[in-house]
Parts: structure tokens; sequence; C-alpha cells
């Protein structure tokens, strides 16, 4: 129960800190994409004090043996980089750039009631994630016989 309080508060200081930095604003992300137009540098400055705040709390995590709820670390494995990765990576940005909605802000987003673009966003992310998940059992499938 501690590790689902723990995530929860993580969670809602996430979705605070993007909706006081307006990011969970399209036309912000999109204001930052636009780069030969009337660029929005707000984003650099979200982004730049993320990656400090996690360079610090990695090095002071991964100065334990375990976590402090857990009994290992859980890291991603070290496959590389390969079709598959730059492949969904692409489709990420291209589909942030067209609607200027990211994941985690179109969760927050949630909260706004009549937000229609949010949950078509939502159902369509929802949709590739199941397609791509049949596709890699499809492919685990192919690879059997």
């Amino acid at each position: 129960m501690k590790r689902v309080l723990v995530l929860l508060v993580a969670g809602l200081m996430f979705g605070a800190g993007l909706a006081l930095a307006g990011m969970t604003l399209p036309q912000r992300v999109l204001g930052f994409l636009d780069v030969a137009g009337a660029w929005d540098p707000a984003l650099v400055f979200v982004l730049g004090g993320a990656v400090i705040t996690a360079g610090v709390g990695y090095y002071w995590v991964f100065r334990r043996d375990h976590p402090i709820l857990d009994q290992r670390f859980h890291l991603a494995g070290e496959g590389g980089v390969d079709a598959a990765l730059l492949a969904g990576s692409a489709l990420f940005g291209i589909g942030w750039g067209i609607s200027g909605y990211c994941p985690g802000p179109a969760v927050a987003l949630l909260a706004v009631p009549g937000n229609r673009e949010t949950v078509i966003f939502l159902g369509s992310l929802l949709g590739g994630m199941l397609l791509a998940g049949l596709a890699s059992h499809w492919r685990a499938m192919a690879d059997i016989d």
C-alpha cells in the first residue's frame, strides 16, 4: 500500500508541475515546435529543470543497494537502438508535433471537463499501444515456427 501511495503522490506532483508550467496546453507545445514562426522557448526550461532534477535524483538513489520500497532496481534492458525503437520514436514525435499532446500532460488534462480532444488523443494512444502489443505478439509467434 505504501508503494501505491508514493506512486499516487508522485503522479499528482508530476501533473501539478506540468499544469503550473503550462505544459498541459497543446498550444504551448506547438509553439515550442514552431521554430520558424512564433517560437516559445518555455519547454526548454521545463525540460532543463527536469533533466537536472532527474540527474540529482538518480545520483542520490543509485547510491543505495536497492530502492526503499522494493527489493531491487528495475532498469531498462541494454538492447540498444533498433528499427522498432527508431520507428516508435518517429511515430511519437510525429504525433506530438501534429497534436501538441504528450501522454503525461494528456492524462493530466483528463481532469478538465469537456476536453474532447484529449479523450480522442488518449483513445488513439491506447489503440496504438494495443496494435503495437499485438504486432509484437505476432512477431514472437512467427519466430516460434
